[in-house]
Parts: structure tokens; C-alpha cells; sequence
């Protein structure tokens, strides 16, 4: 059995992240000890690592909750899983898209001045009016 510290430790999670994800049911209810202090299991230090892996790869807790119940599912209830992978994967690519726009737009912004500090920076200008960029770039 690992107290919450160990929990921690070993996944990476920070303590209050583990209690979050204890709030909105992510993760099993802790056994606790004579003097009230979480004990967790192998299996939810698993869950733990699985939660951490599907939010490094960017899921949304919404979409990490349906992967948890998909838990134990068989056949055609596991297309829900392709599907979440499906969607993330669309996600990243749209934000993929407006960050290399972005960064078309900060190379044309960091050419602007002329290099000449006897007048307004362009620069600087640009950073304060949006409306001279070539595009939309909010990420």
C-alpha cells in the first residue's frame, strides 16, 4: 500500500491533482488507515499512470473519464476508444495549424524594425495592434 506522498512520487501527479481527480471520480476512493491518511493500491497507481499518460497526450478529463469506463469493455463498445483517439488526434492538428501561424506571424513581427532605434519600433508596434497582423493566430 502507497500513501498519497509515494502516489506522488512514483507517477509524477502532484497531491492535490490526486485528490482532484479523486473529486470527479477519476479515481477509486482511497482505503484510509486508523488515523485517516489515503492508502492506495497497485491497481489505482496504474490508473494513476494511465490518467497522467492520456493527460500528457493532451485528452481532456471528459474524454479520460469515458476511456476509465471503458475498463473491462468488449467489442464493439471499444470504438468509443478509437473514436476519443480520433478526435485528440483532430484537435492536435487544428492547434497544430493555428501554432505554426503563429509563429509565421512572430518571425514576420520580429523583422519588422529595421533595426534603427531612432523612431518607433515596428516591433513594439506590432505587439500593440493586432490589426496589421496577416492573420488570425490565437492559440
Amino acid at each position: 500500500m502507497l500513501s498519497i506522498g509515494q502516489l506522488s512520487a512514483r507517477t509524477g501527479v502532484k497531491v492535490p491533482t490526486i485528490r482532484f481527480y479523486e473529486q470527479k471520480g477519476l479515481m477509486p476512493v482511497p482505503d484510509r488507515t486508523a488515523g485517516n491518511q489515503r492508502r492506495y493500491c497497485q491497481s489505482a497507481l496504474n490508473r494513476l499512470a494511465f490518467i497522467r499518460h492520456a493527460r500528457d497526450l493532451g485528452l481532456p478529463l471528459k474524454d479520460v473519464a469515458a476511456l476509465i469506463s471503458l475498463e473491462g469493455a468488449t467489442g464493439p463498445a471499444l470504438e468509443r476508444a478509437h473514436d476519443i483517439a480520433r478526435n485528440q488526434k483532430s484537435r492536435l492538428r487544428a492547434r497544430i495549424s493555428k501554432l505554426q501561424a503563429l509563429e509565421c506571424e512572430l518571425g514576420r513581427i520580429a523583422t519588422a524594425c529595421d533595426g534603427q532605434h531612432d523612431h518607433v519600433c515596428a516591433v513594439l508596434h506590432a505587439f500593440g495592434d493586432h490589426t496589421i497582423c496577416e492573420g488570425e493566430h490565437h492559440v
